[in-house]
């Protein structure tokens, strides 16, 4: 018989709204250590965030880039919350210094926090994308990593 053992690990990131988020990207969302941010950038969710790719602590990079890691994003912002399930991967690297990306499909790069998410910046409900428009939004981003041994 086998024993399985929980690991988890949790990091919270707080950021900020912006007048230009738009949240239409169909694939993917991000928060960016970024201030500035343009109409084109319809993937960002939120700005000025306090972490990026490369700030996570180990034992969450080490368990994100475990098989069959499980992710949970929790987004908050002036009483709206909005909840993403996605996967890890062991390729991830977690090296960029400004952003991370949550995304629907298997592609990885330095600035990728998760995979396969059942939610990209469209599927975000409208009423929190408008709180996410509002400059003097404080977002919480809470990221939950689960892995079973």
């Amino acid at each position: 018989m086998r024993i399985f053992t929980l690991n988890e690990e949790t990091e919270v990131i707080i950021a900020h709204g912006h007048k230009n988020i738009r949240a239409t990207h169909e694939t993917t969302f991000e928060a960016t250590k970024d201030e500035k941010l343009t109409p084109k950038g319809d993937c960002i969710i939120a700005v000025k965030a306090d972490k990026s790719a490369a700030d996570l602590s180990r034992k969450f990079k080490e368990l994100a880039a475990k098989r069959g890691a499980k992710i949970t994003i929790k987004i908050e912002a002036n009483g709206e919350r909005e909840e993403v399930k996605a996967e890890g991967d062991p390729r991830l690297t977690f090296t960029h210094p400004k952003d991370i990306v949550i995304r629907r499909s298997s592609y990885i790069c330095s600035r990728t926090l998760a995979v396969k998410a059942d939610k990209a910046a469209k599927d975000l409900s409208r009423k929190l994308v408008e709180k996410l428009r509002d400059p003097n939004s404080t977002v919480k981003i809470t990221i939950t990593v689960k892995t079973t041994d």
